[in-house]
């Protein structure tokens, strides 16, 4: 069955706006967008009434007043951008800030009381802001407390009010920014989740597609060479290797339709006829044995795989006049293994398609050796758990 999964996530890829320079917007979160430092900054509004006061005179020592509200204002800005960035958010400097900020708010409604308790609220926001994790609760009771306790100690405001206004603003503000922060790694997840299918899919279409034309051009070489080289005494059997050589074409032709969109599986009977066809044309004699029980369909998929790769590689380098493929198979595991008494393969190391296979079969819970065969020649052993096989394949679908 096709990767379903992996072609819609390229289908998105390939809808999903971009940029002048080609590259992805770096958000996707709709019109308004995530919180961020100046979605807090309008509730310095709550302040106010406190700075009418100190214009109008109301508020005794004006010139402390105002001192102490452009501290609070200049430490709660600060805050509010220092905590959208998690290395800033998490310095030692932005926790003192914060302390800072508590003993100003406490100063400011002891000393002045009446709206200058609303920067309790507005000292809490700030917290929940910088605050995260277990920590939060404890310092959010805390200055919940120290509001409660202020508070009640004046006389012209109701403590109740600015009690809960301080615990809401505070555990509100922190729960909306964790919630933004999850939404955004999930977002981010998501993406990297496309983009390794889409990288997945993309492997498997270039392995196949190097299995495939590897095979196919090897064999079509070797059948025209041998047809080159019958022609001048015998014409009928040349035009016997020109039919062979359509036949392969046509059949290849099929199979890059099939791997294309998904649905083509290797037979490993087929691939050993087609190994014995392609050896006896290299001149290379070929000897299959096999012993065992039947392999299921995603277990021969595999080891097929393997066969046409290890008689390309035979054809191309090997110079060998001689290629044994023995497979054994249990209910349990399957074992292949294909050597030939040639020396072209075994000088050079594995390329990519066996580099390939090796990472298939890994991913089965098999395994792939390939190397110099003792005395001459080169060996390639592929091991298979039958069942994982299965498994695996199913995954891939």
């Amino acid at each position: 069955m096709p990767d379903w999964p992996a072609r819609k996530a390229e289908r998105c890829a390939a809808k999903k706006p971009r940029t002048a320079g080609g590259e992805e917007p770096d958000d996707d979160r709709g019109p308004i967008g995530p919180p961020n430092a100046f979605t807090l900054l309008p509730w310095l509004l709550l302040g106010m009434g406190a700075i009418s006061n100190v214009i109008h005179g109301e508020t005794p020592n004006p010139w402390i007043g105002g001192l102490g509200l452009l501290v609070f204002n200049s430490l709660y800005i600060t805050l509010v951008f220092r905590a959208f960035h998690k290395p800033a958010r998490e310095a030692p400097s932005t926790r003192w800030c914060l302390v800072a900020l508590l003993l100003v708010t406490c100063t400011l409604a002891l000393a002045y009381g009446h709206n200058w308790l609303l920067f309790f609220p507005l000292a809490a926001l700030a917290t929940g802001a910088v605050v995260r994790g277990r920590r939060l609760g404890p310092v959010m009771l805390g200055v919940t407390a120290l509001a409660g306790v202020i508070s009640g100690l004046q006389q012209d405001w109701d403590a109740l009010g600015i009690v809960y206004g301080t615990f809401l603003s505070g555990m509100v503000t922190a729960a909306i920014l964790a919630l933004s922060e999850t939404v955004g790694e999930l977002r981010d997840t998501r993406q990297e989740l496309a983009r390794a299918a889409v990288d997945q899919e993309r492997l498997r279409f270039s392995r196949d597609l190097h299995d495939l034309l590897g095979h196919t051009l090897s064999v079509i070489v070797v059948k025209s060479e041998a047809a080159r080289r019958i022609a001048p005494r015998d014409m009928e059997a040349a035009l016997d290797q020109v039919r062979d050589i359509e036949s392969v074409g046509r059949q290849a032709l099929v199979e890059i339709r099939e791997a294309v969109t998904g649905y083509r599986e290797a037979s490993l009977a087929a691939e050993l006829d087609r190994a014995r066809g392609a050896l006896t044309a290299a001149g290379i004699e070929p000897v299959v044995r096999q012993s065992g029980a039947p392999l299921p369909p995603q277990a021969a998929a595999l080891l097929g795989w393997v066969v046409r790769e290890a008689v390309t590689n035979a054809v191309r380098h090997s110079g060998a006049a001689t290629c044994e493929i023995e497979l054994r198979s249990t209910a349990e595991r399957a074992s292949l293994v294909i050597t030939d008494d040639g020396g072209g393969v075994g000088s050079t190391p594995p390329g990519s398609g066996l580099t390939g296979l090796t990472e298939r079969l890994a991913a089965a819970g098999g395994t792939l050796r390939s190397g110099p065969a003792p005395g001459r020649g080169f060996r390639v052993t592929a091991e298979l758990p039958v069942e994982a096989a299965a498994e695996e394949n199913e995954e891939s679908r």
